[in-house]
């Protein structure tokens, strides 16, 4: 019992040291993350492109990187908002996480899962949901040339809506800031890996999604028409679709990019693209 007790509390140790490196990340240190992750799926898309898409690269992440510009800025600018939720929170003993006492480990799984759920899955599914937020969301949804830079298109209203959920989720949590950290890494990871225009073997696949979210359960989410488009919601845990009915698969084949309601001709149309939430000669339903 004795040793039993000195391995966990060496864990225990180990855990906050852990926690501790991720609330000591500069803004430098963040910003390089993404460009890592971007930049591997790049090669690796590169060099095993599931789909050859016959484009001009460069030019088509250009769009890409710019609304990946404009999502920075909202980090940099919510900043201040968050840090005073995580002060509030911390000080008010609020959410999950203050109420119970659970091994730290457990905590920063349960802390990643309820961020998951609700600012990843639950908005998502929102924004599928919900005419008037649908319109700043179709924007990520209308590129027709699906890959790794594709994964930060969104509108500026768009991400402002996720971002308020990422703190209602923090709120409700109780959650630390180094697990908001954590869940944000692990979150950049994802997001370029499930937009990477590549594809596990079949039978990896097929393992991998019945817990996380693959490239290719979620090249189905970006199909032009419903109902792909309003399936697999989830970005790191796949587990949500398949408890809420929403996970799909089929004939990768039979994917094709973009928004039946839209332009298509003009996804890598910057100006289009920020428009397309307040033209109201695109029918949605509201």
């Amino acid at each position: 019992i004795v040793l039993f007790i000195s391995k966990f509390s060496i864990f225990e140790f180990n855990m906050n040291t852990f926690l501790s490196f991720f609330e000591s990340l500069s803004n430098l240190q963040k910003i390089s993350w993404v460009v890592i992750c971007m930049t591997f799926f790049w090669l690796i898309e590169g060099a095993f492109p599931a789909v050859v898409l016959g484009y001009k690269k460069w030019r088509h992440a250009k769009v890409n990187i710019v609304l990946l510009g404009t999502t920075i800025l909202i980090n940099a600018l919510f900043g201040i908002v968050t840090a005073g939720v995580f002060v509030w929170v911390g000080s008010h003993s609020f959410g999950l996480l203050n109420w119970v006492n659970w091994p730290t480990w457990v905590e920063v799984i349960v802390g990643i899962m309820l961020l998951d759920f609700v600012a990843q899955f639950g908005v998502h599914y929102i924004l599928h949901k919900f005419g008037p937020l649908w319109r700043f969301h179709m924007v990520h949804h209308s590129d027709t040339h699906l890959d790794v830079t594709s994964g930060t298109r969104h509108h500026p209203g768009d991400y402002l809506f996720r971002e308020l959920f990422s703190l209602l989720a923090v709120v409700l949590g109780g959650l630390p800031f180094a697990f908001y950290l954590v869940y944000r890494i692990i979150t950049v990871l994802f997001t370029y890996w499930t937009h990477a225009n590549f594809d596990l073997p079949r039978g990896v696949d097929k393992a991998l999604s019945y817990l996380i979210v693959t490239p290719r359960m979620h090249k189905f989410h970006h199909h032009y028409q419903r109902p792909w488009t309003d399936a697999n919601f989830g970005n790191i845990l796949s587990i949500w679709d398949r408890m809420f009915g929403t996970f799909v698969s089929g004939d990768s084949r039979d994917i094709q990019y973009g928004l039946d309601v839209l332009d298509n001709s003009r996804s890598e149309d910057l100006a289009y693209q920020l428009k397309v939430p307040f033209d109201k000669s695109i029918l949605v339903d509201e």
